[in-house]
This record gives structure tokens, C-alpha cells and sequence, in this order.
């Protein structure tokens, strides 16, 4: 069964099909009895605009991309979950893509997009991401950015983060008021640049507080700072100092790794040996001893991104200029059972 046109309508009413148009939307220049009869014929009808047609006419898609290194880690399912909200509410559609943390797959993708001509682009780079010029891309093509939790200082557009040099600072010094001196750091990749932060946070909270860095007590996660890093981790890192009292984590996955080692081989937490999370997953509150850690709020962090990019998408089509925002989004410290 073909759609019902415009022209369909016009005919049957005998008006022209510039006023079947204005009539359905809501144009103050057709008269309410007419207005009223094309709207009761189009609902008999079950007319439904040509959405194609209607973006051709207004140079929009309607639809955003937004790229994720995962959605397996539940920070990044928050995030969604936010960006979905505010689209919802600006009647948008949303192309979830997942990088897998690798950069040939994110170059792929934000060429889809551009090809689909999304509104507006999202994105949190993957760990693999130390080149831009497909990030330029988008630039260059005029589509609004907005990068979130793993960004690139190079690229000037707008970034929605936390300040992760200050929370893992303030992770590290949490442990040091605690007692715990011979503290260990399972960091992430070396590319980008939360992690690379989160590294100087914990440095600096060492140094501040008189405890020499040891680059020995320096674990690095290169398994996509998962739940085997942290097994793998803490199995090396107890063999090599019997006298570590704490552990501080890039991510809530990492974390619980670590917790698991150390209950199967019945190292006490924290009375032994402390861990200390980031992110606040669902995960930190269901194991045992429940986990401290850093509260990163995805979902304000989501919305807040997709706020922006609407907002940009919006002056690009009125041709008003775009001033590029920093947002830093508050963190803080949920004190649980394993520091």
C-alpha cells in the first residue's frame, strides 16, 4: 500500500497542496475550517509526513552518531542512557557505534556517519587514538563534535570531562590519610589521556604527601582495562612487594578483579591490602567487601554532551557562530567496605 501524498489530500479537499502543507502545520493563514477538514482527512487517511523529503527541505537528518570504545564497561552505558534522554527530548534519533577500543574501527565509523549525514557527532576516543586526522574529518566537513571522558586537547571543539588528575589526587590521598604508604597504581594505556591523568593524580598525591614514586608499584592494563587485568595485576604485584598495602585502580572493572585475587587467596581487604575504584559501577556495590571508589557520573555527563551538540546543531542551521565550551563535570569520593 503506497503512502498517502499531499497532493492525495489536495485533490480530494479541491485546495492546493501549499495549503493541505500549511494546514498540517499549523500555518495561522488557512482558516480553521479548512485546517480542520485536511487534518480530519489526513488522519482518516493515516497520513504520515515523508521524513526524507522533510530533512531534504530543512538540511537535517534528525539522527546524531555517537561513538562508545565499549558498552560493556557500565559508565559508558550511563552515558548512553543520558544521551538518549536529551535526544528524546529534541526528537532526535541516536546511531549508537562501539570502537572496541581500536582506531581502524573508529576511522570506519566516523566515515558511516559522515556518509549518513548525521546532524552531529559523540564520541569518546578509543585507546588506540593518537592521530586525528579523522577526527579533523568531521571538522572539516562542518559537523558539530563533542568528545566526552577520553578527549584530545588538539582537536578544538567542545568536551564535556571530569578532572581525573584531581579525583585519582584525591583517591590516592583518601589512602594516605588511611595509613597506607606502599600504594600500587593499575593504570590504563599509555595513549589516552584519563589515564595518563589519573597517573599524574596518583603521582602527585605520593609526592605531596612525602612517599617517593616507585615506577615498580606502576601496573599497566593493556587488556582494555578489564576484569583480567585486575586479576592478572594483583597477582603480580603481591609476589613482587609483600609489603603492599593498597591498590588504586583506573577503572571499577579493574578493581574488581583485584578484589576477586585477593579473596581467592584470602589477602584480607582493607585491612591487608586496600582497593580503591573509579567510576562507581553497578558491579562495586553487589561484590564483596563493596568497593570505594570514584563517583563518575555518566549519565549527567551524557546529557550534558548531547545538550551541547544540540545546541551547536542549532546554530549551524540558524548560520550563527559556535563558541566551543570546556565543561568539567564534579566527581567525588563513595566510601564503601575495600578502603
Amino acid at each position: 500500500m503506497k503512502d498517502v501524498t499531499l497532493k492525495q489530500i489536495a485533490t480530494q479537499l479541491g485546495v492546493s497542496i501549499t495549503t493541505v502543507s500549511k494546514a498540517l502545520k499549523n500555518y495561522p493563514d488557512v482558516s480553521e475550517k479548512t485546517k480542520n477538514k485536511i487534518i480530519d482527512l489526513a488522519d482518516k487517511l493515516n497520513y504520515t509526513p515523508n521524513s526524507f523529503a522533510v530533512n531534504l527541505r530543512t538540511r537535517q537528518s534528525k539522527t546524531i552518531g555517537l561513538i562508545l570504545p565499549t558498552v560493556d564497561y557500565n559508565f559508558f552505558s550511563k552515558v548512553f542512557e543520558g544521551v538518549l534522554a536529551e535526544a528524546e527530548k529534541r526528537d532526535y534519533l541516536v546511531i549508537l557505534l562501539r570502537s572496541n577500543e581500536k582506531l581502524d574501527v573508529e576511522k570506519k565509523q566516523i566515515e558511516l556517519l559522515l556518509n549518513k549525514r548525521v546532524d552531529g557527532i559523540l564520541m569518546s576516543l578509543s585507546n588506540e587514538t593518537g592521530e586525528f586526522e579523522h577526527i579533523k574529518n568531521i571538522i572539516n566537513n562542518k559537523t558539530p563534535l563533542v568528545l566526552f571522558d577520553k578527549i584530545a586537547k588538539l582537536i578544538n571543539c567542545s568536551k564535556v570531562v571530569i578532572n581525573d588528575r584531581k579525583a585519582a589526587y584525591n583517591a590516592v590521598h583518601n589512602l594516605i590519610k588511611k595509613g597506607h604508604k606502599k600504594i600500587a597504581h593499575f593504570r590504563g594505556s599509555l595513549m589516552p589521556q584519563n589515564s595518563i591523568d589519573r597517573f599524574l593524580g596518583y603521582k602527585k598525591a605520593l609526592e605531596d604527601n612525602n612517599i617517593m614514586y616507585d615506577s615498580s608499584l606502576v601496573y599497566l592494563c593493556d587488556n582494555n582495562t578489564d576484569f583480567e587485568d585486575g586479576y592478572r595485576n594483583a597477582q603480580q604485584a603481591v609476589a613482587e612487594h609483600p609489603d603492599l598495602d593498597a591498590i588504586f585502580a583506573i577503572t571499577d572493572l579493574v578493581a574488581i578483579g583485584i578484589v576477586k585475587y585477593l579473596n581467592d587467596v584470602n589477602i584480607e581487604i582493607p585491612k591487608k591490602i586496600a582497593v580503591f575504584g573509579f567510576c562507581n559501577s553497578f558491579m562495586s556495590e553487589v561484590i564483596s567487601p563493596k568497593l570505594t571508589t570514584i563517583d563518575q557520573p555518566g549519565y549527567k555527563i551524557g546529557k550534558k554532551a548531547a545538550s551541547i551538540l544540540f545546541d551547536e546543531i542549532e546554530l549551524k542551521k540558524n548560520n550563527k557562530p559556535i563558541s566551543f565550551q570546556s565543561i568539567e563535570i564534579e566527581t567525588s569520593i563513595i566510601e564503601r567496605g575495600s578502603a
